[in-house]
């Protein structure tokens, strides 16, 4: 496990507003030298920190099927061939384990609400799922990553 300094912190920081800012850019903001902020990146990257870059989407959605989430309570101690058997879905898009009242969230995509209540329903089939609690989304509304502009 690698422990996070102030500067990872802060570079992750700023990778998570922009993963695309260059090296010299985030060395510039987090005070360090070009060599510093590319080594302690690629450490991230290397001890598993840092596990991917990605794009998000601004108010446009790629997905134009039915997308939910899936609250499900777990028999007994079986939670992880529970969530083995779920990952195995295609429908099933990420899955978390949380506490409280809930064992597992499951976040669904389907192209079509029939191919939704099929997924549903294999879902409730796994056996050591108790009970489950489904909300479709139906909007998504992204936090800026933005700075506004001065002018």
């Amino acid at each position: 496990m690698h422990i996070l300094d102030e500067t990872d912190r802060q570079l992750i920081a700023q990778l998570r507003h922009d993963a695309r800012l260059p090296v010299a850019t985030l060395a510039q903001r987090l005070g360090v030298s070009r060599a510093t902020a590319k080594a302690r990146l690629d450490r991230l990257v290397e001890t598993g920190v840092i596990e991917r870059f990605t794009v998000e989407l601004g108010g446009v959605s790629e997905h134009a099927g039915v997308r939910a989430i899936t609250l499900i309570e777990v028999e007994g101690k079986v939670a992880d061939r529970v969530a083995r058997v779920l990952l195995g879905l295609p429908e099933v898009h990420a899955l978390h384990s949380t506490n409280g009242r809930w064992d597992l969230i499951a976040e669904i995509e389907t192209d079509s609400l029939q191919s939704f209540d099929e997924a549903l329903r294999q879902i409730r089939l796994i056996d050591g799922v108790n009970l489950t609690e489904t909300s479709i989304m139906l909007a998504t509304r992204l936090r800026s990553s933005r700075r506004p502009t001065k002018s």
